[in-house]
């Protein structure tokens, strides 16, 4: 082979190479990015959608002229759990009752973890879908107990359910079905269900949940 020959496969070689490496980092930085972005949509304990991507949904639900409705669950006495069991045992009912509510079919479109012990179903379909399917989410939790090692923890939810009003912004209809699972426990109904209305929601920092701590 002539020297020139030789010099541009060196050169050719060379420039393969730098593609290839260019490639690779441009791959590495893709799959970090998608990463980043599941993580920022995504709750580490259960693998749900978590607040954030629950209130993107909403927004975009709110942009659609379809009924929809808003399911929330709050777990009865898991504070205890916590206190007495530890909480690796918190978290694996937590990841247990993510599974059961995200293995529920149409209607729900969507299964997220609010915070702490608190779950969202958004749901399409009129009033009597989001009744059905938060007292199918209801069942699903409590249907059997969580299997957690030498226990078998009995688990029960409280739960409040909401049809989009006209107008009604994504908080609002959050603060307005965290009234209607408040109702639920504190009458111990299990499943209780209000109308939207779209008015303004709450002052800042009015929480109904942090009153429901025992």
């Amino acid at each position: 082979m002539s020297p020139i020959l030789t010099s541009i496969v060196t050169a050719a070689g060379g420039v393969l190479a730098g593609l290839a490496l260019a490639a690779a980092l441009l791959w590495r930085q893709q799959q970090a990015l998608a990463r980043a972005r599941y993580a920022a949509g995504h709750d580490d304990t259960t693998g749900l959608p978590n607040r954030r991507a629950l209130l993107a949904a909403l927004t975009r639900a709110t942009r659609v002229d379809s009924p929809f409705g808003l399911v929330l669950l709050d777990l009865d006495g898991f504070k205890s759990v916590n206190d007495t069991l530890g909480h690796e045992a918190g978290n694996d009912v937590l990841t247990e009752v993510g599974r059961r509510l995200a293995a529920l079919r149409g209607p729900v479109r969507l299964a997220a973890r609010l915070s702490g012990d608190e779950f969202a179903l958004l749901v399409d379909g009129g009033p009597d879908d989001v009744a059905a399917a938060a007292r199918a989410a209801w069942r699903a939790v409590g249907r059997h107990p969580v299997d957690l090692g030498e226990h078998a923890l009995a688990v029960r939810a409280s739960v409040g359910h909401i049809s989009a009003a006209l107008g009604i912004d994504p908080r609002t209809l959050l603060h307005q079905a965290d009234i209607a699972m408040y109702q639920a426990k504190q009458t111990g109904a299990g499943v209780h269900g209000a109308i939207a209305t779209s008015h303004t929601g709450p002052p800042p920092g009015t929480r109904l949940r942090d009153l429901r701590r025992r």
